[in-house]
């Protein structure tokens, strides 16, 4: 194929910034459909990115012969569901994050695309920017010496208690939304860690506004996860590293197209590093374009996504919560 035919399902506010807009300068993409629950908003948001094509149904949009890739933004519940379909459906699958309600759902899913020949990713869009491989090579490379502590925090404002992110139906609450990315770059960092203990806050009953947790890596390393929709600190996207040989915090590492700052300091001096502007979700549609069109490794496939939900079930557990879809 010489581009890839994109369909998405529902007119989610992700979309533009995520898959529409870097298509626009990515050659191998092009996004020809999308489908929506509410037809007249498909329609409009349609209109306003100039995609060709609106179908009246998620399946009618998965069965289009003309569409070789969907993207997944739905709500966190429907993920593992409209995914599967997709796959069955011969396409390949760009799934926003959180990959699925729980990590039983994600080795469902998992199951199904390692036995067809789709590519099937999830959108962890930071893990494809320089930012995350040189976080993780300064981490890796002996330069903090042994590493002693690792604390990922995301934490941002979302006061309005109707959104879908606050819908247990839906697989919402703080530590799948804003958890997930700390507890992934947690993982990158320090590998598959055991959950000690977690508290959490509540927005209401079973659903988490605000979730810290405390995890032990393989090397023996401790660490603390810290993610928020509403807490008394609004804003808060970080990374702090401790070694015995130095240290590495990171401002915003899930935004660095935005701004960024990565400091390392050791005992010969401190260093501050830019890995540039170039938005994440180009690299993301970059990567996920050449998997399709070369067979290359995608770093997020869904061996990934399952070790992540593993964690996000055993924070709820330790909060004394039910997780997703349970």
């Amino acid at each position: 194929m010489s581009a890839i035919r994109f369909g998405i399902l529902g007119a989610a506010r992700i979309a533009p910034m995520a898959l529409v807009r870097p298509a626009r300068i990515v050659d191998d993409a092009d996004v020809v459909a999308i489908a929506a629950r509410d037809p007249q908003r498909a329609r409009k948001f349609a209109d306003k990115h100039e995609i060709p094509r609106v179908h009246a149904t998620y399946d009618e949009l998965i069965d289009d012969p003309d569409i070789d890739a969907i993207y997944n933004p739905l709500p966190n519940g429907l993920h593992a569901a409209w995914t599967i379909k997709a796959i069955e459906a011969g396409k390949h699958v760009l799934c926003e994050k959180p990959f699925t309600a729980n990590a039983t759902e994600a080795e469902q899913v998992a199951a199904i695309a390692d036995a067809s020949d789709r590519v099937v990713m999830e959108a962890f869009h930071y893990r494809y920017h320089p930012l995350a491989r040189r976080m993780q090579d300064i981490v890796t490379n002996g330069m903090l010496g042994t590493i002693e502590h690792i604390e990922t925090a995301m934490c941002i404002p979302l006061p309005m208690k109707k959104d879908i992110r606050y819908q247990y139906e839906l697989a919402g609450g703080a530590t799948m939304d804003t958890g997930c990315y700390a507890i992934h770059m947690a993982r990158l960092l320090g590998g598959e860690p055991e959950v000690l203990a977690a508290r959490a806050r509540l927005m209401s009953p079973n659903v988490d506004r605000w979730m810290q947790a405390d995890l032990r890596f393989p090397s023996g390393a401790t660490g603390q996860m810290t993610c928020a929709l509403w807490s008394s600190t609004p804003l808060k996207i970080s990374i702090r590293v401790r070694g015995t040989e130095g240290s590495m915090k990171v401002f915003n590492p899930t935004g660095p197209h935005i701004y960024h700052r990565l400091s390392v300091k050791t005992a010969g001096g401190s260093q501050r590093e830019n890995l540039g502007r170039t938005p994440t979700y180009r690299y993301q549609l970059d990567a996920f374009c050449a998997a399709v069109l070369h067979g290359e490794p995608v770093l997020t496939p869904p061996s990934d996504s399952i070790a992540t939900m593993r964690v996000i079930d055993a924070v709820y557990r330790a909060a004394g919560l039910t997780p997703r879809g349970e």
